[in-house]
């Protein structure tokens, strides 16, 4: 299981949430505390919104603790609206294009979880990817084929209706295929104005995802960044957190 972060507010610098809180996410890629895997070192992602419309983005192969160019993006980069990813693969390739977070016009991005026996399933989930969205898959993992279904479902238009179909069609395929493993994630997507997380899974052990503050800033989180337990909330399994641009922040039930 990965571990990753998301940030939404007044701008300030990455490394203030990647590298300087007491558990950061650095510190979780190499001891996480709430994850079936300790460590999260198969790759790791970055990507920010700025003055263009499409965000920035960098991905490498290698453990973020051990990246010089992370730490010298995570100084200078400033951004109001920001993601971040620690890999941990649960059976597809150590490479850059598998690498969180994903990004299409001016949609990012990123998941936790897995698709139970995704193997088995993979063919018939792409098989309901249109064409033009189909172009845009340039790696192997489950994490992008849900985000490029979850555009082809109307993401642009109604993005927790387009999270919604999408996990009941993955639901649908894996009961027809008799999967007993799992279905659970984690993710968060953006659009450059408003950030979505949801939580799910189809059994009772959703991965964990927690929402607090940094400053005036909503952060959204696989783990806490610090041992203050109580500035931290627990997002409800089979739910969705909505933070608008204005201010609004709105956490729904989702209907799957």
């Amino acid at each position: 299981m990965c571990r990753w972060l998301s940030y939404f507010g007044e701008s300030l610098y990455l490394e203030q949430l990647l590298f300087e809180p007491d558990y950061s996410l650095i510190d979780q890629s190499l001891n996480a505390r709430e994850s079936v895997t300790t460590t999260n070192g198969d790759g790791f992602g970055v990507a920010w919104f700025g003055e263009r419309k499409e965000p920035g983005l960098f991905r490498e192969v290698l453990p973020a603790w051990n990246d010089a160019n992370l730490r010298n993006l995570a100084h200078h980069i400033c951004s109001p609206l920001f993601f971040a990813h620690v890999r941990a693969s649960t059976g597809t390739a150590t490479s850059r294009q598998n690498c969180h977070p994903f990004s299409v016009r001016h949609w990012l991005f990123m998941h936790n979880g897995q698709i139970g026996e995704y193997e088995k399933v993979r063919r018939q989930i792409d098989n309901l990817l249109p064409d033009d969205l189909y172009s845009h898959r340039k790696g192997t993992t489950d994490s992008e084929a849900i985000f490029l279904l979850m555009l082809a479902n109307g993401l642009d238009e109604d993005p927790k209706g387009a999270s919604e179909k999408t996990i009941r069609q993955v639901v649908e395929i894996m009961d027809r295929a008799d999967i007993q493993e799992a279905f659970r994630m984690t993710a968060a997507f953006a659009d450059g104005e408003n950030l979505y997380a949801l939580r799910f899974s189809n059994d009772d052990k959703p991965p964990s995802l927690y929402y607090g503050h940094s400053g005036n800033g909503l952060v959204v989180v696989s783990e806490p960044l610090d041992g203050n337990t109580a500035s931290w909330n627990s997002m409800a399994p089979q739910s969705m957190l909505i933070a608008k641009k204005d201010g609004e922040r709105v956490i729904s039930p989702l209907a799957v």
